[in-house]
């Protein structure tokens, strides 16, 4: 396969054209860090960005950072956090969980798979902090979307479709970001012992409670068994863990911790744990620690689904019971991770079923390159959607040359 590593936009021009007019779709990658994300696609040239990695500009005091779009993660996320700052929401980190080498990829990667963590439930996800775009379209042309100041209304925000889109419908060359300050402290506290409905009723409390949750989790017993890391200090024999966040300056964080326990006491005692040590089970839970690669699970599918929180705990305890899996609950219950037992393509239809019987959709994350070609990965769209989407892909990329058949197994044009 021709690997075309190119150095600036003008190369992506090219390599864009090249490739429209050889009827040659092309495969777009960074680090190739979420390669297995998706359905398989049949290219036999990639056009890789991992040259694109300069540091645009970085204005602390205006909360904006400017980057090519094959920056590190890792770099950019070490330049901002000197500066006692962030991404709000906590681009999660897929080496665990796709067994990929251990890098968090590149910042296009990260806009293009918009996999938002725990924050997700007050901060929103990776395209509400996306200000602007450069990129290269399927018609080989550069554009701009956006712009570098955090209130930018002028005319169609189309950068923000370019965020959970999977570099099918741009290239996207560089970014411009908003950052916020890092909280001074955290603080999470811990329930044990709580089934899965009756952790949702607590998250459900605790997130609608005045005292600004900013993380709420669930991992039952089983999820935890064979766990490392942060959880595996925490956990307790098939004692399941409820994990409730407050960040902000210490006196704040330390007195509305202790309101909330107050607030939460019907649901049994709770654990506290601050600062570094919050952060780390915050970071296990973002990277789904309990379905690593490496685990006992490696070989099993996992999905994402994203349902409506208050139907996440009746629906992921029947999921178990009927499956013989296991789930971990994020975002007060509105984002499953499930990971099932190696039959993904037998299970994908009533998988599917169920999630649409509670008005939620599912992604296969992680599933073998034949699994991934039998079934869709992603969740199908009913039909006035998808053809709205079509439209969308045809007025980026009409001749179908950016990672084609990534997002849907329907017919390649």
């Amino acid at each position: 396969m021709d690997t075309l590593k190119v150095r600036d936009a003008q190369e992506v021009e090219d390599a864009v054209r090249a490739a429209i007019a050889g009827e040659q779709p092309l495969e777009i990658i960074g680090h190739g860090t979420k390669r297995r994300v998706g359905q398989p696609m049949a290219t036999n040239a990639v056009l890789e960005l991992s040259a694109l990695n300069a540091v645009v500009g970085y204005e602390p005091n205006e909360l904006i950072i400017t980057v090519q779009a094959g920056a590190p993660v890792a770099d950019v996320l070490s330049l901002i956090d000197s500066k006692n700052q962030q991404f709000a929401f906590e681009p999660m980190n897929t080496s665990l969980l796709l067994g990929t080498v251990e890098t968090e990829g590149t910042i296009g990667g990260m806009i293009a798979a918009g996999l938002a963590g725990p924050r997700r439930i007050k901060s929103g996800g990776a395209r509400d902090h996306l200000l602007g775009a450069h990129a290269v379209s399927g018609f080989g042309e550069s554009f701009k979307a956006g712009g570098k100041v955090v209130k930018n209304v002028t005319g169609y925000d189309l950068c923000k479709l370019l965020a959970g889109s999977w570099g099918t419908l741009a290239v996207m060359t560089e970014v411009t970001l908003k950052v916020t300050p890092r909280p001074e402290s955290e603080r999470t506290l811990v329930l044990r012992g709580l089934d899965d409905v009756t952790a949702n009723r607590a998250m459900t409390q605790a997130v609608g409670s005045p005292y600004d949750v900013s993380g709420a989790a669930h991992l039952p017993g089983s999820a935890l068994r064979t766990t490392g890391g942060a959880l595996a200090d925490l956990a307790q024999p098939d004692q399941a863990l409820t994990l409730l966040r407050l960040e902000g300056i210490t006196s704040s964080a330390s007195h509305r911790a202790q309101s909330l326990r107050e607030a939460l006491k019907s649901f049994g005692a709770t654990e506290l744990i601050e600062d570094e040590a919050s952060a780390a089970l915050w970071r296990a839970v973002r990277d789904v620690e309990p379905f690593a690669a490496s685990g006992p699970r490696a070989l099993w599918p996992v999905w994402r689904i994203v349902c409506p929180p208050a139907s996440g705990g009746a629906f992921g305890q029947a999921l178990q019971r009927e499956s013989g899996g296991e789930v971990v609950y994020d975002w007060g219950g509105g984002l499953i991770w499930a990971a099932l037992p190696p039959a993904a393509d037998a299970q994908a239809k009533a998988l599917r079923q169920r999630v649409a019987a509670i008005d939620g959709h599912a992604s296969l994350i992680r599933g073998s390159d034949e699994v991934r070609a039998r079934i869709d990965v992603f969740h199908p769209q009913p039909g006035g959607l998808a053809a709205l989407g079509q439209r969308v892909k045809n007025s980026f990329d009409p001749r179908n040359v950016l990672n084609r058949g990534r997002l849907s197994r329907g017919p390649a044009v």
